[in-house]
């Protein structure tokens, strides 16, 4: 049996302080026929007469007429509060037993922590996988590293570029299916920064549909950031750049030498932290090892619970 929601526990808990209706006490006192009108009205009081104490008084009222709990306050050791030593009121015990409690978290959760577009609003202190641009020599293997990473548990985000994501429509569907992100790496990888102001509209449109951008070569400045802005993104960029896009010597970068530039960085770039990594290249194949690293180190990543859709939400449910 699952856990009853919200509202109704809160339907469980009615009436547990409702007000309860007293039967009226009088009281009479035996005097002469020469008692005067004001000592009869000062002896004959019905508790109805007055408005009733607050519920979480119990109702009653001590013998000067006031409420219980406000007569016990006046006379607590612990002032106005009418708090215990033990942080409790007398009447409902005090969880913390006392002890300082945390202040109240900000209403705006964005108050307290501004995005962060190198982190991609990341604030879970998991680490974000990410593989961009398209793996041009065999399409399918997307949805094969996606599977993968999925069997493990774990939820990665892929920046795809829009006009082979649109030849292949079936690879973002997919990918989500799996529980992955998938979001924007404009229409055809140009540098966003060098196009005109109806060119960078067009390259962002014509990408994937979401609301994550990450601009190729990671390059957006404030014209770019409010375009995109305007077009429903949010920049994403990354904290730890495999490099794994370099040539050594004329040959692609290793699955060793991309493990280590993951292994080697720092506590601050993996806290929160989210990795980059291409599609084309032999990150996918250094991912188990990073993986295994990661985890050795004590980082945890982003937890796949499931399909997604094409928003992000913010901030990441890692």
């Amino acid at each position: 049996m699952s856990a009853p929601g919200y509202r109704e526990v809160l339907r469980r808990g009615r009436g547990r302080h409702r007000r309860r209706r007293r039967a009226p006490l009088k009281t009479v006192a035996a005097v002469s026929a020469l008692v005067t009108c004001s000592a009869l009205a000062a002896t004959a009081v019905d508790g109805d007469d007055q408005p009733e104490c607050p519920p979480h008084t119990g109702g009653a009222r001590d013998g000067n007429g006031a409420c219980a709990s406000a007569a016990r306050s006046a006379a607590s050791p612990a002032g106005k509060a009418g708090r215990r030593a033990d942080g409790s009121d007398g009447m409902h015990p005090d969880p913390d037993g006392g002890r300082p409690r945390a202040p109240a978290p900000p209403a705006d959760p964005d108050e307290a922590a501004p995005y962060d577009r190198e982190r991609c609003g990341n604030t879970s202190g998991r680490v974000l996988l990410s593989l961009d641009d398209w793996p041009y020599n065999d399409p399918e293997r997307s949805v094969r590293i996606g599977a993968r990473l999925q069997a493990q548990g774990i939820r990665a985000a892929f920046f795809l570029i829009g006009k082979f994501a649109a030849q292949y429509p079936n690879i973002t569907a997919t990918l989500r299916q799996q529980g992955h992100w998938v979001g924007n790496h404009s229409y055809s990888h140009q540098r966003l920064t060098a196009l005109g102001d109806q060119e960078l509209r067009d390259e962002i449109r014509g990408g994937v549909p979401g609301n994550l951008l990450r601009p190729p070569y990671g390059e957006a400045g404030e014209r770019e950031q409010e375009v995109a802005a305007d077009l429903g993104y949010r920049i994403c960029n990354w904290t730890i750049d495999t490099h794994d896009w370099e040539k050594v010597g004329g040959s692609a970068r290793s699955v060793e030498a991309i493990r280590e530039s993951v292994r080697g960085a720092t506590p601050e770039e993996k806290h929160n932290g989210v990795i980059l990594g291409h599609l084309f290249s032999n990150f996918p194949d250094a991912l188990e090892g990073i993986v295994s690293d990661l985890k050795a180190q004590g980082y945890r990543m982003c937890r796949n619970t499931g399909p997604v859709g094409d928003q992000v939400p913010m901030p990441l449910q890692c």
